[in-house]
C-alpha cells in the first residue's frame, strides 16, 4: 500500500517436484495440479481429492490450522488469524501492537522447476524494454502457483491453483531501467516508480470512497498496465524524473483507454484479459472518477 503500509504479502513457499498442470479454463491463468507418478512428495498425497487433484482447500485448511496453533505460542505480541474470506488464497494475520495494527497475508505457493505453460508463451514481452537475454532469464525460473479459487468453476471445489509471477514482478521493479544503473545509488533516476505510486494511491482512495462501485478494481490492473507502459515507453529517456506529471499522465491515458475499451491483457498470459466485459461497470466507473479527477487538477491527492 501506498498511503500507509500497513498491508504485508509473504509467499511461503513450498518446493515440489514435477507437476502435471492441467488447464480448466480460458484464460490460461488457472490450473488442475496433480502429480506426475510416484512422486517424491509423499506427504502431499492426503491433500489429493477423490481425483486425484492436490487439492488447494484442503492444503489451505491444514495451513490454517498449523498458524492457530503456532501463534499461541506467540507471547509479547497480539497476533489473531482474520477469519477466512471466500476465495481468497491469503491467511490473514491481524498483528496488534503499537505503533500501528498490521495485516499480513500469507500466500501458499508452489514452486516447480520446470517450462512455463505454453499460454505464458507471447506474455513478457520485454525485449526492447529490458532486453533479450533478460527475458530468457526471466523464463528459466521456476514456476510459483498460489492456491486461489478460480470462480468461473460451475461448482467450487477449491481445487484451483493459479500462475503467479510475483518473483519475476519485483525483479522488473528492481532493474526496471533499460541501462543497468537507472536509480541506482550513482545512477541517473527515472519517474517510473512514482508514476506507479501516484496510480496506486488514486485508484486505492477511489476505491476506499467507493467500495462497492469499485469492488471489481484491484492494484494489480494498475501494476500490469505499469509494465505495459514500460514496455510501450521502454527507454529511460522516455521517465525523465523532472518529467514526473508528464509521464504519469502519459501512464493514466493508457490505463484510462484500457478502461473504456475493457481490454487488459495479462503481462504475462496474454489472452488473460483483467478487465472483462462482465466487470464493465466497475471499469465506467473508475474511468469517470479518474476522468474527474484529471479534469479538476486531482483533489483527491
Amino acid at each position: 500500500q501506498v498511503s500507509e503500509p500497513n498491508e504485508f504479502d509473504i509467499m511461503l513457499v513450498m518446493p515440489v517436484a514435477r507437476l502435471q498442470l492441467d488447464e480448466c479454463d480460458d484464460t490460461g491463468a488457472y490450473y488442475y495440479v496433480s502429480f506426475k507418478r510416484n512422486p517424491k512428495e509423499k506427504n502431499l498425497l492426503k491433500f489429493l481429492d477423490e481425483d486425484g487433484k492436490l487439492s488447494a482447500f484442503k492444503m489451505l485448511q491444514a495451513l490454517r490450522e498449523i498458524i492457530k496453533q503456532e501463534i499461541k505460542n506467540i507471547k509479547n505480541v497480539e497476533v489473531t488469524v482474520k477469519r477466512k474470506k471466500a476465495g481468497s488464497p491469503a491467511i490473514t494475520l491481524q498483528i496488534k501492537n503499537p505503533p500501528a495494527e498490521i495485516s499480513v497475508d500469507i500466500i501458499l505457493t508452489l514452486e516447480v522447476q520446470q517450462s512455463w505453460p505454453s499460454s505464458t508463451q507471447d506474455g513478457l514481452k520485454i525485449e526492447q524494454w529490458l532486453g533479450r537475454k533478460v527475458r530468457v532469464e526471466f523464463r528459466n525460473k521456476s514456476l510459483y502457483l498460489v492456491a486461489k479459487q478460480n470462480k468461473k468453476e460451475k461448482v467450487l471445489r477449491g481445487n484451483t491453483w493459479r500462475l503467479s509471477f510475483s518473483h519475476i514482478e519485483k525483479a522488473m521493479m528492481n532493474n526496471h531501467g533499460s541501462s543497468k544503473t537507472c536509480c541506482e545509488y550513482n545512477g541517473p533516476k527515472c519517474c517510473r516508480k512514482g508514476c506507479l505510486k501516484l496510480l496506486k494511491y488514486l485508484v486505492e482512495q477511489l476505491k476506499m470512497k467507493y467500495t462497492k462501485e469499485l469492488e471489481k478494481i484491484c492494484s494489480y490492473q494498475v501494476k500490469t498496465a505499469f509494465f505495459h507502459s514500460c514496455v510501450m515507453w521502454p527507454n529511460d529517456a522516455d521517465w525523465h524524473l523532472g518529467d514526473l506529471d508528464y509521464c504519469f499522465q502519459k501512464y493514466l491515458g493508457y490505463f484510462l483507454d484500457c478502461l473504456q475499451k475493457s481490454q487488459l491483457p495479462h503481462f504475462f498470459i496474454p489472452q488473460y484479459n483483467l478487465l472483462s466485459l462482465e466487470d464493465k461497470a466497475s471499469s465506467d466507473f473508475l474511468s469517470r472518477q479518474i476522468n474527474y479527477q484529471l479534469n479538476n487538477g486531482f483533489p483527491i491527492f
